[in-house]
């Protein structure tokens, strides 16, 4: 297979439960929350529910399994409170994402509100270090995404998730990679939806981060245009990068065996199956 498409699903009713959707799906990876992304406090996976997950993703071949991480962690966070908050629901989001399986932890760089960002980019290093010190992490990769610089949202250029990279490594156990998502990097100002843009984007990823690096990307078209800085998804084909866009995306052969997770919105019955059918029939 050229890519491997899925798409986020809920865990509400529990682990295993997502893994049969993902198979009832015929679907490739699937991204989950290990706990609700609203809140501080999270329970550890119960151990029957691990082993049924693990059981449905060995027989179904359900691979990468990706977690993504609560909303509310900030690691850069200039309020000690939050801070101290962030470090340990991160902490907690490493050694869930271990006890599931999980092969990737995105995680959004956080927010560099009330201070320079040089000085949140070495607060996230700080914290990252202080939040999976002494964890064994020998199993999870940290995939660092990237965002539509809403606000004041660290991430939104390339430069930057490099150079996070580059002042956490050696401080972490965890080895670090990055996630793309379609939406935000339109939004942030990269033309992914035209074919020299895609172009000039994919180079300049591999340049800054690596494509090696980058083994998952969100798979999300944009309710709004370039470099607006607004990260609002859309279903594919619907919104700015369109269907054009997305089949160049898809079919790139410096993108062939990533990992493309839809994140779009769920507003009627049949959204999710529509838009795996449109990423299936455009990358074929």
């Amino acid at each position: 297979m050229r890519i491997r498409i899925g798409l986020h699903l809920s865990i509400a009713d529990s682990l295993a439960s997502a893994a049969g959707r993902a198979r009832d799906l015929a679907i490739d990876t699937f991204q989950i929350f290990t706990a609700s992304p609203r809140m501080w406090r999270a329970t550890r996976p119960g151990p029957l529910d691990v082993a049924r997950l693990c059981k449905l993703r060995l027989e179904h071949r359900l691979t990468p399994l990706v977690v993504h991480d609560n909303y509310l962690i900030n690691l850069p966070a200039a309020d000690p409170e939050i801070r101290a908050k962030s470090i340990a629901a991160f902490r907690g989001e490493v050694e869930r994402a271990a006890a599931v399986g999980a092969e990737y932890l995105v995680a959004h760089p956080g927010s560099y509100k009330d201070q320079t960002i040089e000085t949140a980019i070495r607060c996230f290093a700080d914290s990252l270090a202080e939040a999976t010190a002494n964890l064994d992490c020998s199993r999870v990769t940290l995939l660092l995404e990237c965002t539509a610089g809403q606000g004041s949202s660290l991430g939104s250029r390339l430069e930057e998730l490099a150079v996070l990279k580059i002042l956490s490594e050696g401080r972490t156990p965890i080895r670090i990679g990055f996630c793309l998502d379609t939406c935000h990097l339109l939004a942030a100002g990269y033309d992914i939806a035209s074919r020299d843009g895609l172009e000039r984007t994919l180079e300049l990823a591999d340049e800054l981060l690596g494509l090696d690096h980058i083994p998952v990307i969100h798979t999300n078209d944009s309710k709004h245009g370039l470099g607006s800085h607004l990260d609002r998804h859309e279903h594919i084909g619907k919104g700015r990068i369109g269907i054009e866009g997305f089949s160049r995306i898809l079919t790139h052969p410096a993108l062939e065996g990533k990992a493309f997770i839809l994140e779009t919105p769920v507003e009627e019955d049949g959204d999710e199956v529509r838009n795996l059918n449109a990423l299936r029939k455009l990358a074929s």
